[in-house]
């Protein structure tokens, strides 16, 4: 299959999957991501509506965009959540590729854990709200409340923790910002009216704080260097920036206990070297 066939399908795919969980395509959208432009878009477009999926697309003159038909059923995809949300957490065109290869060419295995699905039902109306600053009413269960809690939200952000996925809105009933659990919405959430309520007011999402990894100083200097090398550390740093409400998830997947450290030093190999400076954000309040 030649390079333009597999260029060709992963935009049919694509196609298929913002239609169905944003609700809305335009040539736009090919034209961003897959760097074509505007006529060679409407002719995929046309090709899917035309030969892979006749029926599944339907053109809303006053969205100005294409919308999934009442008929739908996926073509060139699963319809699963994970396949929109890997779009968005910029994962999805190798996995795409590697997922068409025989066999025998793929040699590589990656480790999977339980996918978290989502009905474009629930997933859709909260990216129209995020997009638009809208309020929806939504159902959400937790483990402190497993049943059903009403709740009115206002979405701002799809977060990709590297284990599950959130959505961080305004809560009107907390009255302050939190993180929403995409698994646990339940029902099909109703759109409402634009809040005043948007990411740029969320202070502790637009708060960045500096994070400053670096080897377990209990190796021995030789052990060091490998840490060091492993991480793509400089001058046996690693320093990045992150927004303060994620922090405790980025040191969740570093397998970082700011307040625990591991008996073995070989088993935590690395350390936060700037733990005073970040210590008011290690445990947020909710």
């Amino acid at each position: 299959m030649s390079t333009t066939r597999w260029e060709q399908l992963l935009r049919y795919r694509f196609i298929e999957i913002i239609v169905l969980w944003e609700g809305r395509l335009t040539t736009r959208h090919l034209c961003d991501v897959f760097s074509i432009g505007r006529q060679q878009a409407s002719k995929d477009i046309n090709n899917y509506k035309r030969t892979i999926a006749p029926g599944n697309l339907e053109y809303d003159a006053t969205a100005k965009g294409y919308r999934p038909s009442a008929a739908f059923a996926p073509a060139v995809t699963r319809g699963q959540t994970e396949e929109y949300l890997d779009i968005l957490a910029g994962v999805s065109d190798m996995q795409q590729i590697l997922g068409q290869l025989p066999d025998a060419l793929t040699t590589t295995e990656i480790l999977g854990v339980p996918t978290r699905q989502v009905p474009p039902t629930i997933l859709r109306p909260l990216v129209q709200a995020a997009r638009d600053h809208r309020r929806v009413e939504v159902d959400y269960v937790s483990l402190n409340k497993p049943d059903r809690e009403g709740r009115i939200i206002v979405p701002h952000t799809l977060v990709w923790t590297g284990l599950r996925w959130h959505v961080r809105a305004w809560c009107e009933k907390n009255q302050d910002f939190r993180d929403f659990v995409l698994s646990r919405f339940r029902g099909e959430p109703e759109l409402m009216e634009i809040s005043e309520h948007t990411g740029v007011s969320d202070q502790d999402w637009q708060t960045r704080v500096p994070v400053i990894i670096g080897p377990d100083p209990r190796l021995t200097a030789d052990q060091q260097l490998v840490v060091a090398h492993d991480y793509g550390m400089t001058g046996g740093q690693w320093q990045l920036s992150v927004r303060a409400k994620l922090l405790p998830y980025l040191l969740k997947l570093l397998q970082l206990e700011p307040h625990q450290v591991a008996e073995d030093p070989r088993a935590q190999q690395i350390v936060i070297i700037n733990q005073t400076e970040i210590a008011s954000w290690l445990f947020p309040s909710h």
